[in-house]
């Protein structure tokens, strides 16, 4: 039909695992009419938070709607993308077509070739000297650092002080390091164990990326691992005063116990799924403080902050500043089959990856 547009979307119409839950939907949109947008995606990231939504484990869940035309009531799994601007409806103002735009807030549902959002829903920004998948991925794992860094502990770096990370290889522990070199303050990453040439080789690939120290989990629980960071904060006189958690259970705890009196440990999320048990002495005694972050409800409550720690991340990229979170790209083309597509979300499940999953689009 003239003036539509032919969209394919992964969806779901009840909650469990994606290899059991996922399948592919054809459907129509009809052209954009006063501030509607009509978008067609370029990268679409596979994140964790995504495939807890597919399970229904996370705490806000896409709604299933009827919007589609499916029998069932359906809903579309993935928060971030970077989408270009096909078309605008004539009441649109913020963007044009052929603009690039992320999405303002988690939930719009981005695993789709294309969708049709109100323009208040998105940011535009600016392309030039970026990847569809470097704007697909900054508005949550850099932005998610750049506030626990921030918000939290305001760090010295004329004092020398320190802050710990577990999961230091992820895109958060990633940023979290590039942003910590970037503001002067030394920090110790920690990262699962690896055999032998492998676990060297991501020990110097963070170091490069500005890593004061790299550990393993094994390293952090072992009987003497705090003396050990007494020698690095040069007898303790340096203090480690933030930890940043994602994995939870005894690693997060072993973290803690180097922390210097009244620091932080943000918890952000739980890889591990094991609770994290806190001594009374640190709480007593050391005076420390555990805080929880999520960057949903922090992006919701401040679009405009947001917006421009997103800005200036980018703007960092362009410069060669900050380093891309390694990725494995998924290719997403219109003959694409629902089962590699599929294949790849389940994958993001299983075992160590070379890097994020993430869907690129190619001819849609």
């Amino acid at each position: 039909m003239y003036g539509y547009t032919q969209a394919k979307s992964l969806i779901y119409t009840k909650h469990g695992e994606p290899k059991d839950v996922l399948s592919l939907h054809t459907h129509s949109l009809s052209p954009p009419h006063s501030t509607l947008l009509t978008l067609r995606t370029l990268a679409a990231p596979l994140n964790p938070a995504d495939i807890n939504q597919i399970q229904g484990t996370y705490p806000s869940l896409p709604p299933f709607t009827s919007l589609l035309g499916t029998p069932s009531p359906a809903a579309v799994p993935g928060n971030e993308a970077c989408f270009e601007v096909l078309a605008a409806g004539s009441g649109a103002t913020s963007v044009r077509k052929g603009d690039w735009v992320i999405a303002k807030h988690t939930g719009l549902g981005t695993w789709r070739t294309h969708l049709q959002v109100d323009e208040s829903r998105v940011l535009r920004v600016a392309k030039e000297g970026l990847t569809p998948a470097q704007a697909g991925t900054v508005g949550v794992n850099p932005v998610t650092a750049w506030r626990m860094l921030r918000d939290f502990v305001r760090l010295d770096p004329n004092a020398g002080d320190w802050f710990v990370q577990n999961g230091a290889n992820s895109g958060v522990g990633r940023a979290a390091i590039q942003l910590g070199k970037r503001w002067g303050y030394k920090n110790i990453a920690v990262v699962r164990d690896r055999p032998g040439a492998e676990g060297e080789a991501l020990k110097r690939e963070l170091e490069a990326l500005g890593a004061t120290k790299v550990v393993t989990e094994t390293e952090v629980l072992a009987r003497g691992f705090a003396d050990t960071v007494k020698e690095w904060t040069d007898g303790g006189r340096e203090g480690v005063r933030l930890a940043l958690n994602c994995v939870g259970g005894k690693p997060a705890t072993a973290m803690a116990k180097v922390l210097s009196p009244g620091a932080h440990l943000v918890t952000y999320g739980a890889m591990s799924k094991q609770p994290m048990q806190i001594p009374a002495g640190m709480l007593i005694f050391k005076d420390l403080v555990f805080d929880g972050f999520w960057v949903s409800r922090w992006s919701d409550a401040h679009p405009e902050e947001k917006e421009r720690v997103v800005g200036e991340v980018l703007e960092m990229i362009r410069k060669g500043e900050f380093k891309d979170t390694p990725t494995v790209e998924v290719p997403w083309e219109w003959a694409t089959g629902a089962e590699a597509l599929v294949d790849a979300v389940q994958g993001t499940l299983e075992g160590y990856r070379k890097g994020k999953g993430v869907f690129v689009f190619g001819e849609t």
